[in-house]
């Protein structure tokens, strides 16, 4: 793995998979909790998110604890880019004060990589407008591992605004790279074509039931009020033909488990019974978030 975590898309199959086994390592035990050790100890890892976020922050940083770090979080709200500073000068200001890691949320798609171009420090991509989220596609592949044991040969169905989600594109860049069957879900305006092209054995469906039947993993992605404002959609529209259902779940795979990245809004993208139901991994993916993130910061910074 290059330096830093900008993307899953040039992450090879042998990489990703090493880091998903190295998170199963510290995944928690039933009987001593989560593992802790000292492999960063000294490290310094600066949390700098210019978007609202919980899960992802909040793991980072008890995952950069969990190995012995020290780390500060920053929102853009507490930072100089409210009085008008760069995102440059900002960083690199940061950069003056010898940490050993940024860990950077941005709205703007493709700004870790930008200023992975003018700065030496590590930069871990935690989300960048519609481009890519790589740990949560990594945690929900763990997620998916510990319930089936593979990724090869599973059919996954993705559904809801496609066309916004980092999460769908990084999960789109992991999962092709296992063979999977991989079918794209929601109304089309939500569906671009160009998703389809992104990598092999992908495709697109516009109906529910068909984008579910015989699948093994429903991931459903959070749909954006606004957007369906923009779009002269209703929200209980949008609930009557993509909604995860209980009755949707008789035409998958027996074995199916269901995901979504959060946070949820029941009622439009998942009904209540589904998210609580036996099938719901979506806690089990939280979980997955801090030793996902644990053998992202080890690889990154003991290296």
């Amino acid at each position: 793995m290059a330096r830093g975590l900008l993307g899953i898309e040039p992450l090879s199959r042998a990489e990703i998979e090493a880091l998903l086994e190295r998170a199963r390592h510290f995944q928690p035990q039933a009987e001593h909790g989560y593992p802790r050790e000292e492999t960063l100890r000294g490290k310094m890892i600066v949390n700098m998110f210019f978007e609202a976020s919980t899960r992802t922050r909040t793991s980072f940083e008890i995952a950069a604890r969990r190995l012995g770090a020290e780390s500060v979080s920053i929102t853009a709200a507490g930072s100089s880019v409210t009085k008008g500073e760069s995102l440059v000068d900002t960083l690199n200001t940061l950069v003056a004060m010898r940490p050993n890691a940024i860990v950077m949320r941005h709205a703007a798609s493709g700004a870790p990589h930008f200023l992975s171009r003018y700065l030496s420090t590590p930069i871990i991509n935690a989300g960048d407008g519609t481009h890519e989220h790589p740990t949560q596609a990594l945690l929900d592949a763990r997620t998916i591992l510990d319930r089936l044991g593979r990724l090869e040969g599973l059919r996954i169905a993705i559904i809801g605004d496609l066309a916004h989600s980092r999460v769908a594109r990084s999960n789109i860049f992991l999962l092709s790279k296992f063979g999977v069957d991989l079918v794209l879900c929601g109304p089309p305006m939500f569906i671009p074509r160009e998703l389809a092209e992104m990598a092999p054995g992908v495709r697109r469906e516009f109906e529910i039931r068909k984008a579910i039947r015989g699948a093994n993993v429903i991931m459903m992605l959070r749909v954006q009020l606004e957007r369906l404002h923009e779009k002269a959609m209703a929200s209980s529209e949008y609930f009557k033909y993509y909604g995860l259902r209980l009755e949707h779940l008789e035409h998958a795979a027996q074995d199916a488990i269901v995901l979504h990245p959060g946070p949820m809004n029941r009622g439009l993208e998942i009904s209540s019974e589904v998210a609580d139901s036996q099938r719901s991994m979506i806690l089990n993916q939280v979980e997955n978030g801090i030793p996902v993130r644990m053998a992202v910061l080890e690889k990154v910074l003991a290296t």
